[in-house]
């Protein structure tokens, strides 16, 4: 490709679609794959999101998650310019409102229409003007319908995105539910005239069976209209990239529920149940396990349908104790501490971590109006929901008893409770099980499925020093070994000191504390790096069957997730594997499979005739 002059401002084009759950953020995610691809230097933006599964950016802020996605499809580090303003419903008619990366506050419905929507627009188009000036092409996405008459007077995602932003639009329409010329002329027939002109064709997505059949309608489409459908995309199956929010989770649920029956019965396959919190979140968290062949994940809402799961995963919450009250009411509390008493495997990951501990302390009301409720009471442990949000990427290791050798890990830390043990030397059986440290500077775009070496990690989960494994923790930094060495915090030494009375070394390995060591890296090039001491983290009963973590993403490390299922598998006969699905690699084969089929059946030359940029060559190649 030839150079060309730098654009002063990066060019735009805008998904929208005829409803929620059509398929937008993939074909945005396509888009910026396919434009990435093309050698442009791409981002995605999303005004405001509303989602229970977020996604923390290199420097510990929280956006959606499909714009982390769409980060990743560009090769480029999340920033909170992405998605300005996350919603994350907490309970009926309320929401934590989000901005920038950090939270606001709890609002009501019409509280946050009528008293946060009017300053929201400054925040918008500021966040949309610096990824303007940085990038060469912005791809933005609506949420839900542009044509909602009872919001567009408050409108801050769709139409009027599209005009702060210049960009043409893109309606995606989703033909697997019927009706898809009716949404399409529907929404256009409820939009404004500037805002019809704005249109610049439709895509038909999730289509099924032979598009001939389909082209009368097409033709007759662009008649009744005057604008091109710019493509019909096949439905992809198993496309491997995360599902945002509960609708889309709701639907893979159905279809999970309609398999269920035979493949809990394939004597050859896991069968993993995960707890359908009513205020689930995070659900991502399941989806590597989705991937593995040999195992079948369903969601269980009665008792109804238990079954005999081979281990049983209590995911995240937006609200923990309500979800916790659920559980008791439904039966569901009592059949999984049943089903812990006979030895099963369970796995908590934040809000499910949380359940796990004696008591859940809300003195504030953070999280609901009840300032005190009882946990499970499986390990010493009270939680107490703080006024501020912990919000970290994270890395580390971790080492279960049944499970060879200690493996690293990383993910994200998304909580506002805060643990606080009660008896750590007394109770053996609830030791943490996880070593972390901060990490914010991690991120490598030419690879970022880097993994630290294995052999190191396990050398240095066989030091009896723990002081010891902080300097080993980061060899390849002599100076950050320096900085570890001088900065133990003093609780953490004497939670060293009572780890090392232990006599049997072996139960003491299987039950290390977590060490976290935060790395504020203002810039995250490396400079500027501050290190804090390292801090206990997670639970993990003495067999090492029931575990609990904070660690989104902890089942995301391929390596320690296939040391888990391997201990499931001969747990049921079954041989174990000798390698598993290897998750980022995967993702970007997803994200290249992605944008290939939508090259193929949708006509990208016109979106770029369209956007104004034609064939004119990029502004820069990646080296």
């Amino acid at each position: 490709m030839r150079e060309r002059e730098p654009l002063k401002l990066a060019r735009t084009i805008m998904v929208q679609g005829t409803a929620s759950d059509v398929g937008k953020s993939v074909i945005t995610a396509a888009l910026c794959r396919i434009f990435t691809e093309d050698g442009w230097r791409v981002a995605p933006f999303k005004s405001q999101n509303m989602s229970l599964n977020s996604y923390v950016t290199w420097d510990g802020k929280e956006i959606g998650r499909a714009q982390g996605m769409q980060a990743d499809a560009c090769g480029i580090l999340a920033t909170t310019d992405m998605n300005p303003i996350l919603l994350k419903p907490k309970k009926d008619m309320v929401s934590q409102v989000i901005v920038h990366g950090k939270p606001l506050g709890d609002f009501a419905a019409r509280v946050y229409r009528e008293e946060v929507l009017s300053k929201a627009e400054p925040i918008v188009r500021q966040a949309l003007d610096n990824l303007r000036k940085e990038y060469d092409i912005v791809v933005l996405e609506g949420a839900g319908s542009p044509a909602e008459i009872n919001l567009k007077s408050r409108d801050i995602v769709n139409m009027k995105a599209a005009k702060w932003a210049d960009a043409p639009v893109i309606l995606v329409a989703d033909i697997d539910r019927g009706g898809v010329f009716a949404s399409i002329v529907g929404t256009l027939e409820l939009l404004e005239p500037d805002e019809r002109a704005r249109v610049c064709g439709f895509i038909i997505n999730k289509f099924r069976g032979d598009v001939s059949l389909l082209q009368s309608g097409l033709d007759w489409l662009e008649e009744r209209t005057g604008k091109p459908v710019l493509g019909v995309v096949p439905h992809l199956h198993e496309l491997g990239l995360e599902d945002e929010d509960s609708l889309s989770l709701d639907v893979a649920i159905q279809k999970l529920a309609a398999e269920s029956l035979a493949e809990q019965s394939n004597a050859k396959k896991l069968d993993i149940a995960v707890l359908r919190l009513p205020h689930i979140s995070n659900f991502t968290d399941i989806d590597p396990l989705r991937s593995e062949p040999d195992v079948h994940v369903r969601f269980i809402t009665s008792l109804q349908q238990w079954g005999k799961p081979d281990a049983v995963i209590v995911p995240g919450s937006k609200n923990t104790v309500d979800d916790l009250l659920y559980l008791r009411a439904s039966g569901l509390a009592e059949k999984l501490e049943q089903y812990r008493l006979s030895g099963g495997d369970i796995a908590g990951i934040c809000g499910g971590y949380e359940m796990f501990g004696s008591k859940l302390l809300d003195p504030l009301h953070t999280e609901s109006d009840q300032g005190e409720t009882e946990g499970f009471n499986w390990f010493p442990f009270e939680v107490t929901f703080a006024a501020e949000k912990r919000t970290e990427r994270v890395e580390g290791t971790i080492q279960l008893a049944g499970l060879d050798g200690s493996f690293a890990v990383e993910g994200y830390e998304i909580h506002m409770g805060e643990v606080s043990w009660q008896d750590r030397k007394g109770h053996e059986a609830g030791n943490p099980s996880f070593v972390l440290e901060g990490v914010l500077d991690q991120f490598d775009e030419s690879d970022q499925a880097d993994q630290p070496d294995q052999a190191d990690q396990a050398d240095q989960a066989d030091q009896a020093d723990q002081a010891d494994q902080a300097d080993q923790a980061d060899q390849a930094d002599q100076a950050d070994q320096a900085d570890q060495a001088d900065q133990p915090d003093q609780a953490d030494q004497t939670d060293r000191t009572d780890q090392t009375d232990q006599t049997d070394q072996t139960d003491q390995a299987a039950r290390l504390p977590l060490l976290l060591r935060n790395k504020r890296n203002a810039h995250g090039d490396g400079s500027e790096q501050h290190l804090d001491s390292y801090i206990a983290e997670g639970c993990a009963s003495e067999d090492g069957r029931v575990w609990g973590t904070f660690l989104h993403g902890i089942l995301h490390n391929d390596d320690f997730r296939l040391a888990w299922l391997n201990r499931l598998r001969m747990d049921r006969g079954l041989e174990p594997l000798l390698e598993g699905v290897r998750v980022q690699e995967q993702r970007e084969q997803s994200f290249s499979r992605l944008a290939d089929h939508v090259r193929t059946y949708v006509n990208i030359d016109r979106i770029k005739q369209v956007m104004g940029i034609g064939e004119q060559a990029c502004l820069s190649r990646k080296d």
